[in-house]
């Protein structure tokens, strides 16, 4: 668990997205993107335990490359979130807009899933842990789903304690003007993140 909140705790942008779409959608789109992230902190964890030192040397070479996508993708949310706080209000009322993009739980958590899953830092974070700790080379299956599981339940805990706080922050501004500062805010900060993805660590 100790490693699950690790990973989970220092906030980037995956952070930030979780608690901006809690604050504008509701806490059940905020705790699916959460739980997108923990599945994704999970895989991760499972792919380190049972694959060690192999994993880590394959993702190396092409974490520059993974880095330069999940920027994109990144910045691709931060203009489209902003976009749809600063059009004008035509049409339907927003209750009877369909929704799109992560506005549903079941597309935040694919999306937000997706996203976790192009940070190879994560698996090579565990890697090291995991190669750190053991004695053999060979997994031991118990402690490696002990292992697996603490990180998940971490990462867990805390990105829904994020989305919480994003659908405190939304209770409290929800009138249109909250709406579109913490959307602008989010967004923002969403452009900033995937412009230090890029810089080297």
């Amino acid at each position: 668990m100790i490693a699950g909140y690790g990973v989970a705790i220092p906030v980037g942008a995956i952070a930030v997205l979780v608690m901006g779409l809690a604050a504008r959608t509701s806490f059940r789109v905020g705790a699916a993107a959460a739980l997108g992230v923990a599945t994704a902190d999970g895989l991760y964890a499972a792919a380190a335990a049972l694959g060690g030192a192999a994993l880590a040397s394959l993702i190396t070479p092409i974490a520059g490359p993974l880095r330069v996508v999940a920027a994109a993708v990144l910045f691709g949310l931060a203009v489209r979130t902003a976009w749809y706080a600063l059009r004008p209000a035509v049409g339907p009322t927003p209750a009877a807009t369909p929704r799109r993009g992560l506005d549903s739980p079941s597309r935040a958590f694919a999306g937000v899933l997706a996203l976790t899953l192009l940070n190879p830092a994560t698996v090579v974070y565990f890697a090291a842990l995991v190669l750190g700790r053991r004695d053999s080379t060979d997994p031991d299956l118990p402690a490696a789903s002990a292992f697996v599981l603490g990180a998940f339940l971490a990462s867990a805990s805390w990105q829904l304690l994020v989305a919480g706080g994003g659908s405190l922050v939304g209770r409290v501004l929800a009138g249109p003007r909250g709406r579109l500062v913490t959307a602008l805010l989010s967004s923002a900060l969403i452009a900033a993140l995937a412009v230090a993805t890029l810089l080297p660590a």
